[in-house]
């Protein structure tokens, strides 16, 4: 995938970079509880959870790798200070999830619920996200590097003074989507659904293609006062 920049008056290509996938065992030990919940301080590593119910729980440094998640619950859990690296979240369930200063590196979240969620000042880098819904969610303070948002419901997501650099996305709808004092990289919105986005103008240096490109200029021109009649 490239985007086309000028640099010294010439145009020249500039690569983005795709996430690294993650690094997950093939062989995975099966959850067990009380001994692989999370709590303060716990170390998870290389452990499949399958329909298992993490709501609820309030955490803080819990250090999660190569493990993998499907249908599981963490519906109205705090989770504080914490890293999640080389997992794989497949159908589950964030909503209402509080996760501050959390990193998710190499990870791929797909078919997942994160409505009502918030992640604030937390770090991604190689994170996919696909086929998910997050009407709203919020991301304010985060930072992004190599991670694509492919097929994804994100009506009314907050990006507020979050800092985006590699970042896609791909088909999904942002309507009333909030990037207010966003730091923009190189940034890419293929196909995607851009009405009434907040603080477009924030999203200098993006490329668009597709519809949105014009829902985009209409929500400049809101936010310039230009009013536009028959």
């Amino acid at each position: 995938m490239t985007q086309i920049t000028r640099r010294g008056g010439r145009i020249a290509p500039v690569k983005m970079k795709d996430p690294t996938a993650p690094k997950l065992s093939p062989v995975l030990r099966a959850a067990e509880k009380p001994r692989d919940g999370w709590e303060d301080d716990a170390i998870l590593t290389g452990i499949h959870y399958d329909g298992t119910v993490l709501a609820d729980l309030a955490a803080e440094a819990v250090e999660a790798e190569g493990c993998r998640f499907e249908n599981t619950r963490f519906t109205g859990t705090e989770l504080r200070g914490s890293q999640i690296s080389d997992s794989v979240f497949e159908t589950c369930d964030f909503a209402r999830m509080s996760a501050q200063d959390v990193s998710l590196i190499r990870c791929t979240v797909s078919g997942s619920r994160i409505t009502g969620s918030s992640w604030t000042s937390g770090n991604f880098r190689d994170v996919r996200f696909e086929g998910c819904r997050s009407d709203p969610a919020m991301f304010r303070h985060s930072k992004f590097f190599a991670v694509v948002f492919s097929d994804c419901t994100m009506r009314g997501a907050d990006f507020q003074r979050a800092s985006m650099s590699n970042v896609r996305f791909e088909n999904c709808d942002l309507s009333g989507a909030q990037f207010a004092n966003a730091d923009m990289g190189v940034v890419r919105f293929e196909n995607c659904t851009l009405i009434d986005v907040g603080g477009a103008a924030s999203l200098k240096g993006a490329t668009v293609r597709g519809p949105g490109s014009m829902e985009l200029a209409l929500g400049l021109a809101r936010e310039a006062g230009i009013v536009f009649e028959p």
